[in-house]
C-alpha cells in the first residue's frame, strides 16, 4: 500500500495526547518506493515538530540504500538524535541482515555525525560474534563518530530466524559497557534486555 498521507498528523496528535517530552520514531523499510520512504519520514518529523514544538525527537532510520541525498533529507529536519543500527559484527552481517551492508551502515552514521547530528547505533549480542569482533565494531562506530551505543541480547523471534548462539552473562554486558565508555562513547546502554530505544530520553 502507498504511505498513508494522514499518518504524519495522526502521529503528531498521538504524541500530543500522550504528553510526551521525548519521542522515538521508527518505521518499516519502504524500498519499494522511489524515494525509499524518505519523503514520508520528512512529513512525519515536520508534523510532530509543528504540533509538539517542545518535544525532543529520536528517529531510528533505515539506511535508505546508502543514498546520500535521502539521508540529507532527514538531516535537514534536525531531529535531536538519529539512530541507525549496525545490528551485528562485520563477519556476521551477510547472514544476519538480508539487504543491509556493514560498511554502508557506517557510512550512514558518518554522514549524520559530520552534519552535526547526534548519531546512535546498536548491536545485538549472542549471534556468534567473538569479543574481538565486538570490540572491532565499537572501534568502527567510533571512527564514524557515533558516540551513543546500545548493546542487547539477541532473541530468536520465530523459528525462521537465526538461533541464539550464546546468552551473554549480565557481568559481561557490564564489562562491555565499561570498555565502550573507556574507548570514548559518551553514552552506553548495555544489558540483556536493552533495546535501541532503552532509556532513549537520557541520550540527549
Amino acid at each position: 500500500m502507498p504511505p498513508d498521507t494522514q499518518e504524519p498528523q495522526r502521529l503528531a496528535e498521538s504524541v500530543r495526547l500522550m504528553g510526551l517530552k521525548h519521542v522515538v520514531l521508527t518505521s518499516v523499510d519502504r524500498d519499494d518506493l522511489p524515494d525509499l520512504g524518505a519523503g514520508h519520514w520528512v512529513q512525519v518529523i515536520r508534523a510532530v515538530r509543528r504540533v509538539n514544538p517542545e518535544t525532543s525527537m529520536e528517529v531510528l532510520i533505515p539506511d535508505f540504500q546508502g543514498r546520500v541525498d535521502l539521508i540529507q533529507d532527514i538531516i535537514e529536519e534536525k531531529p535531536e538524535i538519529v539512530s541507525h543500527n549496525l545490528e551485528t559484527v562485520k563477519r556476521l552481517t551477510p547472514e544476519v541482515r538480508s539487504a543491509a551492508s556493514y560498511d554502508r551502515s557506517l557510512a550512514v552514521l558518518r554522514q549524520l555525525s559530520l552534519a552535526g547530528i547526534r548519531a546512535k547505533s546498536g548491536l545485538m549480542l549472542g549471534l556468534g560474534e567473538t569479543e574481538e569482533e565486538l570490540l572491532e565494531a565499537m572501534d568502527d562506530l567510533l571512527d564514524a563518530n557515533c558516540l551513543i551505543l546500545t548493546l542487547g541480547q539477541y532473541l530468536q523471534p520465530t523459528r525462521k530466524h537465526l538461533p541464539v548462539q550464546a546468552y551473554i552473562h549480565p557481568d559481561d554486558f557490564s564489562r562491555y559497557k565499561a570498555i565502550a565508555l573507556s574507548k570514548g562513547f559518551s553514552v552506553v546502554e548495555s544489558g540483556p534486555l536493552v533495546r535501541s530505544s532503552y532509556h532513549a530520553e537520557k541520550h540527549l
